[in-house]
């Protein structure tokens, strides 16, 4: 094994950015665990079913007389068959099902709490089972503003909210330029779910959550929507242009009876990354702006 002070600086970097990659985020539990004693107990689970084996089965060396055949078990040596535990991974079902139910869900949904726990129990989507928090709207929803992220990062769900760590920081400093404060916006996200190591989401799981955040919307109802993020404007406006140019211009989106005008812009993250294009996002949030202003959403 090579001691991380055998490394230096960059190749510890790059070591480090190669585990993030893999979805690797915490190098310890939160809580110690004796794994000597966890091991311990699994032989102790083993060895009576281990001897209740040997009395069911003699050895090699314990062969029946010549011409005598081998004891039959009856019922009552028989081994019962194993249990199927209580719980455990959900059964995977087809892509096309899981939208069916997806769908449902979401349609049946009379407001944006029923909608919150019907995508907190939802376990058709892969998504679910390797993420560990369930990024939902919040804010507020009578604002009529409302900010689109893609997909939440390893920050989001570690705190179970969108928009954490450094680019939510950034992201908080964005709005106040403006007027504005997350409490008073509704914010949300495309996927509910991290996809391990921040990969992007494939086209099955795309169509999977689709029902969730067009109903969020719905229901909502906002007056002007800003999209930040490659993935997020791809998403609704349905182009396969970079954020570079997508960016910046008033699109419509139809969701549900709502046909809703929307600008993409560029993601904190993403000028965390590039500081250089901080002016780019800067126009665009002056034309968000304007817009809340001739909406009469923002006074200030």
């Amino acid at each position: 094994m090579i001691s991380a002070n055998d490394l230096s600086p960059a190749e510890l970097a790059a070591l480090l950015h190669f585990h993030a990659d893999a979805g690797v985020e915490w190098l310890l539990e939160e809580e110690a665990i004796d794994r000597f004693a966890e091991f311990e107990a699994m032989k102790a689970a083993r060895r009576p079913a281990a001897a209740q084996a040997q009395q069911q089965h003699p050895a090699a060396g314990e062969r029946p007389a010549p011409g005598q055949a081998p004891p039959r078990p009856n019922a009552a040596t028989r081994p019962a068959p194993p249990e199927r535990a209580a719980s455990g991974p959900q059964p995977a079902i087809p892509d096309g099902e899981a939208v069916q139910q997806a769908r449902f869900v979401a349609e049946t949904a009379r407001s944006l709490v029923e909608l919150k726990t019907a995508i907190e129990a939802f376990s058709s989507c892969n998504l679910k089972h390797s993420a560990r928090s369930t990024i939902f709207a919040s804010g507020d929803a009578e604002s009529g503003i409302m900010v689109i992220g893609s997909a939440p990062s390893a920050e989001d769900d570690r705190e179970g909210m969108p928009f954490s760590g450094k680019s939510g920081q950034l992201f908080d400093k964005m709005l106040a330029a403006i007027g504005l404060k997350r409490s008073a916006i509704l914010l949300t996200q495309v996927i509910p779910w991290r996809p391990p190591g921040n990969r992007a989401p494939s086209a099955a799981e795309m169509d999977i959550c689709r029902p969730f955040i067009e109903r969020q919307i719905a229901l909502a109802e906002p007056k002007a929507i800003l999209l930040l993020g490659n993935f997020s404007a791809r998403f609704f406006f349905g182009e396969n242009d970079t954020i570079h140019g997508l960016r910046g211009r008033w699109k419509e989106i139809a969701v549900a009876d709502c046909v809703i005008p929307a600008i993409a812009s560029l993601h904190p993250q993403d000028l965390l990354t590039a500081p250089v294009n901080k002016r780019l996002a800067w126009n665009d949030l002056l034309a968000f702006q304007a817009k809340l202003k001739s909406l009469s959403l923002l006074t200030n």
